[in-house]
């Protein structure tokens, strides 16, 4: 006889009960897996196959270790499936686990214990999601918040957050570092105000103002105090945060380091103005020369023809001596002025330092000198005696700033400069030479130092200086493409650095040989503008022996030169004429005549536009105000030049 109650089995579910769990096992979307006691796998569903790629088959009977990689998390898992209790409250946890083509992903594993009746758990259900975007997002995320508290806490702006009434509740480390804080901490202790902070009282007012009107600053540029109270400049970028009822919470900003960027304006500045300057004290300078050379030729007639033992013998002298001294103060307006170089060669620059140091020290006792020279140094084209000058005024104005003596170091170097070091002194980046002379002295406070190198600007006593040492050094330095600048502070002395571009020319001497000649015969063409210039001229070429022809500007000069070329030797032409310049006029003779002689006389020294003629053919130049013998020299020289 049958029996009409349904078989179980062995767990004491029906078939069709079983069936039912067996589709609902199947079709569910997240991968489950059937776990013995021991941790073997007993069955796996559709999608587990999916997710991992091991069909159920292989999954079957298998070790956990199958899917997942990692020994110690095998062995939590193991610890927790094989204890009598089970799992009480079911186990969530993150793991590796690995596919059968060798891929691992990150998958969140849930394992719930099968109890019976209460009893000790007959299997597990272990059901895996895979969470490998999830955990992706989670790491871009933690990236990116190492990334914002990197730029917040070292990056290149000071952030700040203030309550309604300025103080610092929230700094990160760049700006607390530049207010001159270790940390964050140490600042935010002190309990600052960003309304402290201000240096001008105007700018503090101007920024509330903004704020309270507009709600934000945007590109302000201040100075703060620093801890020390030193100042700083920054550009400050502020907006007030509200709530919607328009209440102000606090004021959050960003604070730029911008000491590097007023630095370079403030030398761009400078260097606009002392070439402004420049330009004026070069016409003046011309002007003066012009005069000179009057009193100068006339002073050269006089005694020319005067006995030794004429009561206004030594008067004259005395007014050539004057005439000298007056020359002297123009080339250092003319220095200043970038007024020119005498003979540019290539030189060592080790050689001048130390022979000029040398010199210097002989008369100077109180002052040590140190020297530290590299081996090796570039060459530089400079002329020698300017550049002798600029030490010379360098090593007096050291003297000056250490009256009870002192220590002098003096240093060369080979440099490479890249364009944002040369940008504000106008030059180019590349190989310099570098010379810097450094003193014990008295040192500069900041108004000072921003004014030395202007004209006429001395701190000495009324009658002590001209005021003209420091700006012809910058002057000559400039005129030979390079760059000088100071540092100096109130009581720790100062350093001048200057840089002259290298050459890949090798060292020349210079020639200073000189024949004296005064006589000489032949036709002289003298072109100039000033009346006083052409008959003083006249007059001494005539002591020397020439026939003298003048012409009043350049376009009168070509009249004569065109009508008689064939009897004119030479033609002394002055550089700055009103109607057509020197150079113009010089031109345009060689059109007349290619072999024509030429000497080109200025006020000015020899500057570019001077050296541009020369080199198209103009034989020398000479610099007003000449006497007798100088002129003779030069006339000369040029008549015996092939």
């Amino acid at each position: 006889m049958k029996s009409t109650v349904k078989r179980k089995d062995y767990r004491g579910t029906s078939t069709k009960e079983e069936e039912m769990l067996k589709h609902v096992f199947e079709s569910l979307q997240e991968a489950l897996l059937l776990i013995s006691r021991e941790g073997t796998i007993r069955s796996v569903n559709r999608a587990f196959t999916e997710l991992t790629g091991f069909s159920k088959e292989e999954a079957k009977e298998r070790s956990l270790r199958l899917i997942c990689p990692s020994e110690d998390h095998i062995q939590s898992l193991y610890s927790i499936l094989c204890s009598r209790e089970g799992i009480k409250e079911g186990l969530k946890m993150d793991m590796e686990l690995l596919k059968k083509n060798g891929e691992t992903f990150y998958g969140e594993v849930s394992v719930s214990s099968i109890k019976k009746d209460g009893g000790p758990p007959t299997g597990f259900v272990m059901e895996i999601r895979d969470v490998s975007e999830r955990k992706r997002e989670k790491e871009r995320y933690a990236e990116m918040e190492e990334i914002c508290k990197h730029i917040f806490d070292d990056g290149l702006f000071g952030f700040f957050k203030a309550d309604p009434k300025g103080h610092l509740f929230n700094v990160n480390r760049v700006l607390a570092n530049m207010l001159g804080f270790d940390s964050p901490d140490n600042l935010l202790k002190e309990s600052i105000s960003i309304n402290e902070l201000f240096v001008e009282e105007e700018d503090r007012e101007k920024a509330l103002t903004l704020l309270e009107r507009e709600g934000v600053i945007k590109g302000f540029e201040v100075q703060l105090f620093r801890k020390n109270r030193t100042k700083t400049w920054v550009l400050l970028n502020i907006r007030a945060i509200k709530e919607k009822d328009r209440n102000l919470l606090y004021y959050e900003g960003i604070v730029e380091d911008i000491n590097y960027k007023k630095n370079l304006e403030r030398q761009f500045i400078q260097a606009q103005k002392m070439e402004a300057i420049g330009t004026l004290a070069g016409g003046i300078a011309h002007d003066f020369n012009n005069l000179l050379m009057g009193i100068q030729g006339y002073a050269s007639l006089m005694l020319y023809s005067m006995e030794h033992s004429s009561p206004n013998y030594e008067k004259l002298k005395n007014i050539e001596a004057l005439v000298e001294s007056g020359a002297n103060l123009t080339k250092q307006l003319l220095g200043f002025a970038r007024g020119g170089k005498y003979q540019v060669l290539p030189t060592d620059i080790n050689d001048v330092v130390d022979k000029t140091a040398i010199m210097f020290g002989r008369t100077k006792k109180d002052i040590r000198i140190h020297k530290r020279f590299e081996k090796n140094l570039f060459t530089a084209e400079v002329d020698r005696g300017q550049i002798e000058q600029v030490l010379i005024n360098l090593f007096q104005n050291a003297w000056q700033a250490m009256p009870g003596g002192g220590e002098l170091y003096l240093e060369t170097k080979n440099v490479v400069l890249d364009e944002t070091y040369v940008k504000p002194y106008s030059v180019k980046p590349g190989r310099y030479v570098k010379i810097s002379v450094t003193d014990t002295g008295v040192g500069m406070d900041e108004k000072t130092k921003n004014r030395i190198f202007e004209p006429f600007f001395t701190t000495k006593e009324m009658g002590r200086g001209s005021g003209l040492g420091l700006a012809s050094v910058y002057g000559i330095v400039k005129n030979h493409h390079g760059m000088i600048n100071v540092y100096s502070e109130k009581g720790h002395g100062t350093t001048f650095n200057i840089y002259f571009p290298a050459s890949a020319k090798e060292v020349q001497k210079e020639d200073m040989d000189h024949e004296v000649i005064l006589k000489g015969t032949g036709s002289i063409l003298i072109v100039d503008d000033e009346e006083t210039i052409l008959e003083v001229t006249k007059e001494l070429l005539n002591l020397l022996g020439y026939r003298v022809i003048t012409a009043k500007g350049g376009r009168e000069a070509l009249e004569v030169y065109r009508e008689k070329k064939d009897e004119i030797d030479l033609v002394i032409v002055d550089m700055i004429m009103p109607d057509m310049d020197g150079g113009e006029v010089f031109e345009f003779m060689r059109m007349i005549n290619p072999d024509v002689k030429a000497i080109l006389s200025s006020g000015y020294s020899l500057n570019g536009h001077a050296s541009s003629i020369l080199e198209k053919g103009c034989k020398a130049f000479i610099q007003k105000p000449f006497n007798l013998d100088e002129l003779a020299k030069k006339v000369k020289e040029v008549l015996n030049t092939p």
